[in-house]
């Protein structure tokens, strides 16, 4: 399977990247992982246009507003996904003011861990380490507990 996570601004912060990095390391026994940056825009239609350009496969977005979801539950939908015969899956992360309404149209799924809003950058370490633990369970390794 392939994963991509297309998200908006660029890491920073050097704990992120490294979280980042570590989490897309550890994927690469599970699935081809890739970070795709999108430059900040002045607004969530502007990043909308570039975002658009880089979505491919099953698009899947992140969303305060969207279906609040469990680690397992993440895990059943990448695993529902592939048995349907989806071998490429696209998460999306917007920018500090989230997701243009024409690009959360463009998903599949939109979901959100939490009801609490979380900086974006912080957003693609969690992403990251909840495809992590996704592939965990369903490959039944001690990681997820």
């Amino acid at each position: 399977m392939k994963i991509n996570i297309v998200a908006v601004g660029r890491l920073k912060e050097k704990f992120w990247e490294d979280a980042v990095k570590e989490y897309t390391k550890w994927l690469e026994k599970y699935c081809e992982c890739r970070v795709i940056e999108i430059p900040d825009g002045r607004t969530p239609e502007a990043e909308g246009i570039e975002i658009k350009k880089k979505v491919s496969g099953c698009v899947i977005a992140c969303d305060v507003q969207g279906k609040l979801i469990s680690s397992e539950d993440l895990a059943d939908m990448i695993d529902k996904k592939a048995s349907a015969g989806k071998s490429e899956l696209t998460f999306l992360i917007g920018g500090s003011e989230g997701l243009s309404a024409e690009v959360k149209n463009l998903a599949e799924e939109k979901i959100s861990f939490g009801r609490a809003t979380f900086p974006h950058r912080m957003m693609r370490a969690i992403l990251c380490e909840q495809i992590y633990r996704a592939f965990t369970i369903l490959h039944h390794t001690p990681y997820h507990k």
